[in-house]
């Protein structure tokens, strides 16, 4: 026997059988259905693999962003329930005490976490910058009254727009203190962004009281309306100031926009010689002792007593909604650029026209909306003016910060 007579045979044998071809043919095209199904299988596979290292990658590249629009809607509805308590029930409370517990929250919070981190410097700070962390405080405790106290007459929009006037403000206070430069353009967007204010404001002198006119045609009537508050079905009715309690508003909300400006120069001075929470601190426990005091000093202030279940809501509302602001700022501005974080602040006008649409019923008046674009736009200007540093570490934020350019961050 050769091994090709045996070779021959072997090769022959399965052709031999008539009952194990088809069995065979069987396994075979088994086989090659099963090698498809395998590879059709594979493919949402290999597809999901695909997907999900795109999915981790717009996680990581948008997850910044996403914190600070969380909190420009936390600051809205910490703007809402304070308009809330100051005007919408029987008792109402005045702006220092809800700054009182909005702050004093903020002190016992921030106190805890820093004396159990052992934060460097906690819980005065380093010698050298103390005078500097007093002055931070009294002016963010100021600029925070000057905002609280304007939303007692202004609308939450109206009173969110005028704060960003903060970094076109901080330029110049940096100009005068620190002689920091302050270029052609930026004073221009100053101008515009203050014209746009008197938008808002809507002085008698400049824009005729349509209640005490008397217009007896009806194109009068219809240039007289872009003064008005368009007024629907809200949960709420609306809330009604008189042209001197809205200008008195409006001043308040400049005073503490430049009170928030002179906080953040300070902070510049400051620098990186302090942990950025005692600064904070420095700021909560300014603002609750001196708003404390003054409730107890003046004849007629004094502090509420919550009087239904919804006002102890509100209140516990603007503790937790400033401390989550806080801390979903800070996350994000750690993790994004500043100039993408500062331009998605301005989300911020989008969730107060939601709110007082649904709440109150109010859609702003054509005037509103225009000095609105002149502010908007004049901080944006004045931002893209500026070149971009190189990124520091981001400080913990507070209202103050999450106002400031991609060059105000700390430095």
């Amino acid at each position: 026997m050769s091994y090709g007579t045996v070779k021959h045979q072997a090769s022959k044998k399965p052709s031999a059988s008539s009952s194990d071809g088809p069995l065979l043919q069987g396994v075979s095209e088994a086989s090659s259905v099963s090698a498809s199904g395998q590879d059709q299988t594979c493919d949402p596979d290999s597809l999901s693999v695909g997907i999900w290292p795109r999915l981790k990658a717009f996680y990581a590249k948008n997850i910044g962003l996403f914190f600070v629009f969380l909190a420009q809607m936390f600051a809205s509805i910490m703007s809402m329930t304070t308009r809330l308590l100051e005007t919408g029930f029987e008792t109402k409370f005045h702006a220092l005490q809800i700054i009182f517990v909005r702050m004093f929250t903020t002190a016992v919070i921030g106190s805890l976490y820093m004396w159990y981190k052992q934060v460097p410097g906690f819980p005065l700070g380093p010698r050298s910058v103390q005078g500097l962390l007093v002055i931070r405080g009294i002016a963010g405790s100021t600029g925070l009254f000057g905002l609280y106290y304007s939303l007692s007459y202004l609308e939450i929009s109206d009173a969110t727009v005028i704060t960003f006037l903060v970094p076109t403000i901080t330029a110049f206070v940096c100009w005068v203190a620190l002689n920091e430069p302050f270029t052609i353009k930026e004073a221009s967007a100053g101008l515009v962004a203050f014209a746009g204010v008197l938008f808002i404001a809507r002085p008698a002198f400049l824009f005729p009281n349509h209640n005490a006119s008397n217009p007896s045609s009806l194109s009068m009537r219809s240039a007289l309306s872009i003064l008005s508050v368009d007024v629907q079905g809200g949960l709420l009715p609306p809330v009604e100031a008189t042209p001197t309690e809205r200008s008195i508003a409006v001043a308040c909300a400049i005073m503490g926009s430049f009170a928030a400006a002179s906080a953040y120069a300070t902070i510049r001075v400051i620098g990186k010689r302090t942990h950025s929470l005692v600064s904070v601190n420095y700021f909560a426990v300014f603002a609750s002792v001196s708003s404390f005091t003054i409730i107890m000093i003046h004849p007629n202030l004094h502090f509420e007593i919550p009087q239904t279940p919804a006002q102890w809501v509100l209140l516990l509302s603007i503790g937790i909604s400033g401390f989550l602001l806080q801390v979903l700022l800070t996350e994000g501005l750690q993790r994004e650029k500043a100039g993408r974080a500062t331009n998605l602040i301005y989300s911020q006008m989008v969730f107060a026209l939601v709110i007082e649409r649904v709440v109150w019923g109010t859609t702003p008046p054509l005037t509103s909306f225009l000095g609105s674009a002149l502010i908007i736009g004049a901080a944006i200007w004045v931002s893209l003016q500026k070149k971009a540093p190189v990124e520091p570490k981001k400080p913990a934020a507070d209202e103050e910060r999450r106002l400031l350019s991609s060059d105000t961050e700390e430095s």
